[in-house]
């Protein structure tokens, strides 16, 4: 298991700068879990002990308000890493986490974590310098999305969606999202029924074709058009 985990922690970004001893130390401690589809990792509130990398299926990050109303902060597909800031300390959970297809993951113990950081100074190093990174991503992300429309938001992020099923094995001019209106709604910040007018312009624009529980994007191209 530690080899092939070692190649796994390596195609991950916050990982991707450690070298082949610092990746095998980490793998060393590293346990394979795995979940069925709708099944929840961890709560916001729970306590923050593991961070997780996904080897198979997908998962995504969800907080809720007072209201009842959701957000989907955060996608999650193999080779993506959530739970992170359990590797620095201990505090609760800031969202939720749920598999949306059956999900394989590799966890690491926080604790386990700060122990090769105390041991090995340069693996705390180069972890410190790729969150870094990834927090001011998320800020500049959240800036744009400040100012952007409805229509925007849905835009990108179905591109990012295309970009994510590339990723992962997705071939030709058409590619198959599953998501549903509401899943789509929840990661743009928007309203079911704003999300669902604007997903109407691009079928009849050609641009997707909606089905039950999945889009077909068949124009990625054209996305971009309404981004802005």
């Amino acid at each position: 298991m530690p080899e092939g985990t070692a190649r796994l922690l390596a195609k991950v970004p916050s990982f991707a700068t450690l070298g082949e001893a610092e990746l095998e130390a980490v793998a060393a401690v590293a346990m394979s879990r795995s979940f069925e589809a709708g099944q929840v990792i961890f709560r916001e509130g729970d306590a923050s002990n593991t961070c997780y990398v996904v080897s198979r299926g997908h998962a995504r990050a969800i907080r809720a308000h007072p209201d009842g109303r959701q957000i989907v902060l955060a996608t999650f597909g193999p080779g993506d890493f959530f739970g992170e800031l359990a590797m620095f300390d201990d505090e609760l959970r800031s969202a939720t986490v749920e598999s949306t297809d059956p999900l394989d993951v590799v966890a690491i113990r926080g604790e386990e974590m700060r122990r090769l950081m105390y041991q090995h100074a340069e693996i705390a190093v180069k972890l410190a310098v790729s969150l870094v990174r990834r927090l001011r991503g998320a800020n500049e992300r959240l800036a744009r999305q400040s100012f952007q429309t409805v229509q925007s938001r849905v835009a990108a992020v179905l591109g990012q969606l295309v970009d994510q099923a590339r990723s992962e094995g997705a071939e030709g001019g058409d590619v198959t999202i599953t998501a549903t209106q509401a899943d789509l709604a929840k990661l743009a910040g928007s309203s079911r029924e704003s999300a669902s007018r604007f997903l109407a312009v691009l079928e009849r624009a050609g641009v997707i074709t909606q089905g039950r529980g999945r889009l077909v994007v068949h124009d990625p191209d054209a996305l971009q058009r309404y981004v802005y």
